[in-house]
Order: structure tokens, then sequence, then C-alpha cells
């Protein structure tokens, strides 16, 4: 079975969310979610990004953002900033519940790529702890360095929402990237502090100007852990073609989000949709990236997915696809996992 090593999922949202059932949720086969230990060992899921997420307090008005996108063309307002107060709280907690998951074996928190590479060796999970928004960061960075004693190695500024650091694109479509300004004078500061401390920056939710800031910052290769090509699916999220050449020139790497309303050329949230998006937004990547710079970035247990990959123990399904798409092994492993192993030595030197 081929390893997948994935560049983002949401694992620890859903443990966060029902704490008292997380034995069950990540040891068992309850078949919730789409993301548990079994169901990644049967699946050849390898490693990847665990994110640290703060979801954003519910205003009761969920049932209506669902209802705006489900009917495209839709602009979804941006949501209210988070206090860092009560961002800190809730990331603590997430990595605790991925601490509580390397003590119940299975798994390895990794901090450079060697740990990674031995991890999958030993046939443990290798655990990268991303945190998606920089809510629990201060404008001083103090807890930067504090996050990355415990192992945080991979960060993206924002999500959708603003941070002192920049802005996010709200959930659009069809839209462009171009909503917003770019990185705050914060923001500028919190990019060369990561390249400083061999943080991965992570592009993927920031807004076109705060992307072109980066660039102009960073010293390390441009990644977007889980973005799709604007050429095929018009919504603000995905990355236009201008985009995927910088990451490109820059040596960097972009991982394919599951998400049907970001894979879809329709902007619908409908999973009855095949392979046939996953394998149009793959071949127009890597037209640009070339067969070095494309992955997998699932979005698993944060957001819907088509049908027929279903959960983490479809993704053999997903490597056959490519393969009858006309992928030969050598580069389905790439995308698979060799990619992203190899831009993780290029960023983080080891």
């Amino acid at each position: 079975m081929i390893p997948v090593f994935d560049g983002h999922n949401d694992v620890l949202l859903r443990l966060w969310s029902d704490p008292l059932n997380r034995h069950a949720l990540w040891l068992g086969n309850t078949g919730k979610g789409q993301l548990d230990l079994p169901r990644m060992r049967r699946g050849g899921f390898a490693g990847g990004f665990f994110a640290i997420y703060v979801p954003s307090p519910d205003t009761g008005n969920s049932e209506a953002l669902m209802r705006m996108m489900n009917a495209p063309p839709f602009s979804a307002p941006l949501p209210q900033p988070v206090p860092m107060g009560l961002a800190q709280q809730v990331a603590l907690a997430m990595a605790g519940h991925l601490m509580w998951m390397e003590r119940q074996g299975g798994l390895t928190l990794c901090r450079t790529a060697s740990e990674i590479r031995a991890a999958m060796a030993a046939d443990r999970i290798a655990a990268v702890m991303h945190m998606e928004g920089a809510e629990a960061i201060d404008p001083d960075l103090d807890a930067l360095h504090l996050w990355h004693q415990l192992g945080l190695r991979s960060l993206g500024p924002v999500w959708s929402r603003p941070t002192i650091f920049g802005n996010g694109v709200p959930f659009a479509y069809p839209s462009s990237p171009d909503i917003g300004d770019g990185l705050t004078a914060a923001g500028h500061a919190l990019i060369r502090e990561c390249n400083q401390l061999k943080i991965m920056v992570d592009l993927s939710h920031l807004n076109e100007k705060g992307f072109d800031d980066v660039a102009a910052i960073s010293t390390a290769p441009l990644v977007a852990t889980h973005s799709n090509a604007h050429a095929i699916t018009p919504a603000s999220r995905n990355l236009t073609d201008r985009q995927l050449t910088q990451i490109a020139e820059s040596d960097g790497m972009v991982g394919l989000n599951y998400a049907v309303p970001f894979l879809r050329p329709d902007g619908l949230r409908g999973s009855d949709c095949g392979w046939d998006p996953i394998l149009r937004h793959l071949d127009h990547m890597l037209s640009i990236l070339g067969e070095d710079r494309l992955g997998l970035g699932s979005d698993f247990d944060g957001a819907v997915i088509p049908d027929v990959l279903g959960d983490v123990a479809g993704l053999p399904g997903l490597l056959q696809a490519m393969r009858d798409h006309g992928f030969g092994a050598a580069l389905v492993e790439k995308i698979a996992s060799r990619n992203w192993l190899a831009v993780l030595e290029r960023t983080w030197g080891q």
C-alpha cells in the first residue's frame, strides 16, 4: 500500500468538540467523522498536518450560511475576530488532545523531517502540529516561541476571519481571492519570525494581497497545505494561476483539498461528483507546479468530501483513480507523500 502524507486534517476539532468520547472517536470503530486510527491504517494514511483551529462562536446564523452556500452565487460575511484569550484556551486544549493521541500509541508528534521518516518506517502515524489561524499568538510573538517549543512546525496566519496579522478570504463563489488588505506590520514580523524558527508558513485561506506580502517577505518555499485551482473552480479560497506560478518558482508546494465546494466547477456542496473534479484540479496544478510540487491536503473532518472517497479508508481508491487516469507509479508516490517530505526538508532544513 502506498503511504499517504496529508497536508491538513481537523480531527483535533472533533475530539475537542466531544472530549468525553475521544477514546472511542480516535481508537474505536465508531464510523463517525472521517478520521480515526483504525481507518487511517486501512487507508494507508502515514502522517500529516494536524490542525489546531479555533472555531468562531456560534451566532445562530449557521443554517442560513449553509443555505446560502448551497445556492451559488454567494458571498458569506466574514466572521468576527476571536479574542486571543479565548483562542489560547481552545488551542492549548487541542494541543493536549494531540499529545494524548501520542500517549495512546500508534502516533508520533514529529518536529523534523527525519522524525517523520522514522515514524513512518516504524508504522506510526507521523503527526505535525499545525495552527490554522494565528489568534493564539500575541503581537510580541512570545507565544510563537512557546508554541514552537511545544512542537508547532506549521502555521497559517489566518483562517477566514481577520487576525492582528492579516486577512482571510470569506466563503464566496464565484470570487477572486483579491479581497481585503494585506498583512499588517505584525504580520510582517510574524512571517520573519517563522522563517527564523523554521516554522512553515501556510498560505491556504490567506487573501491575495496577504499572499503577495508573504511571497515578498519569506525566505522559505511558498506552501498552501489545502488549496485548489481557481481556474477550475472560481471560489475565493482557490489559487489563481499567477499564485500557483509563484509557488512553483519558490520550489514550494500545494496540497489538493477534497472539499467539494472547492473541487466542483459549479461551486455546489453536492458530494455525488465522482473522481473527475479531483483529477481536473490535479491535471491543472501539475501543468503549472510540475510533478515535484503537488500533494494531498484532504481537509478530513473539516469538509464535505466526494462520496466516492468517503473517508480516510478510501485513499487507496483515490490513488487507483490517479493510476487509471494515466499517472505513473512514480508520480502517484510523489503526490501521495514524497513531495511533502521533500518540501519539509527544504523548509525546515533537516
